[in-house]
């Protein structure tokens, strides 16, 4: 199933979406008329916290009542909010090799840039991609990021006023189920709730900075609107492996970059399975996959305009919109 936080005549609900068809399903209100609980549906927290019972309980009222044509909106009369507007925790991994080179590589660009210009940006750009450091095939690096600046779909995000360089960044994420310390990676699998689309949006110049100080991304990743989500959250069984998802990048409708799934170093379960050693995994935290390789401006030499519309793409999920403005 695809599940979507949506606003509708000014009140926010939980939805079953019928992507083919273009519209919602609203969950709470099948269930009043079944006469059943819909607390599972007050919020995407909800019913996640639900469990398998919710899941259950919004699967049998489709089942059921999908042919109540008044339960349905189409997506077009709604406002689509992010899947999970406020997540319990946010982490974001480095899971393709590629990107990781590359980005090593737009990192030198970004100082040279800052340094000496262009010209010295477009020379180091130009240079061999070097070796994935060993520590990325042997655990899951991954940082914190914030909880409190998810952006939903179709949104404006405000370009910071301390960054000239705005950059995209294409990722998938799973949102989590069931509370648990040390999972593990057998078992991890189950505790993974839904899929969606990551847009982690990227004050390049501003990161470039802070990564001299070794500490992690700060104020580089963290501004209103940085972490975009969506459209919607697909479940593990209806997407499938999520290793075999083709994707794409479009800025203002022309294609920016192409990649997959393939080869991310560590799967989700495993991730899990490493965040959870001596640590509490709740329900409803996200996790990113980190960029997939090709899919941001770092690694290619091409950033973002003000007033650019990004287009991320992912098979079996969606695509996610997005729109950054610079302000004055």
């Amino acid at each position: 199933m695809k599940f979507a936080t949506y606003r509708s005549a000014g009140v926010v609900r939980i939805g079953a979406v019928d992507a083919a068809r273009g519209r919602v399903f609203d969950l709470a209100a099948a269930a009043r008329r079944a006469g059943a609980p819909d607390r599972a549906f007050a919020s995407m927290l909800d019913l996640i916290d639900a469990d398998d019972a919710g899941l259950d309980h919004a699967r049998g009222l489709l089942e059921r009542r999908a042919g109540e044509t008044d339960l349905w909106s189409a997506l077009s009369d709604v406002e689509l909010l992010a899947p999970l507007p406020e997540p319990r925790q946010m982490r974001d991994a480095m899971s393709f090799a590629l990107h990781i080179r590359q980005a090593a590589r737009g990192g030198k660009a970004m100082k040279a840039l800052m340094t000496g210009g262009r010209a010295a940006f477009e020379a180091a750009m130009a240079a061999p991609l070097d070796d994935l450091p060993s520590v990325y095939r042997e655990i899951p690096i991954y940082y914190i990021t914030n909880r409190l600046t998810v952006a939903a779909p179709g949104a404006t995000v405000k370009w910071p006023r301390y960054s000239k360089v705005m950059d995209y960044e294409l990722e998938i994420g799973v949102v989590t189920k069931r509370t648990r310390a040390n999972i593990a990676a057998n078992e991890a699998g189950g505790h993974i709730f839904g899929y969606t689309i990551f847009n982690d949006f990227s004050a390049r110049d501003r990161q470039a900075i802070e990564a001299q100080g070794r500490l992690g991304p700060a104020k580089g990743k963290s501004f209103d609107g940085s972490n975009a989500m969506g459209p919607w959250l697909v479940t593990p069984d209806e997407l499938g492996d999520p290793r075999a998802l083709k994707v794409e990048v479009r800025v203002n409708g022309a294609a920016r970059a192409k990649g997959d799934t393939r080869e991310m170093l560590f799967s989700f379960e495993e991730i899990l399975a490493y965040v959870s050693q001596d640590e509490t995994i709740r329900a409803g935290e996200f996790f990113g996959s980190g960029t997939i390789g090709n899919c941001c401006g770092l690694e290619t030499g091409r950033f973002l305009e003000s007033e650019d519309t990004i287009e991320l793409e992912v098979d079996r999920i969606g695509i996610l919109r997005s729109r950054v403005t610079r302000e004055d």
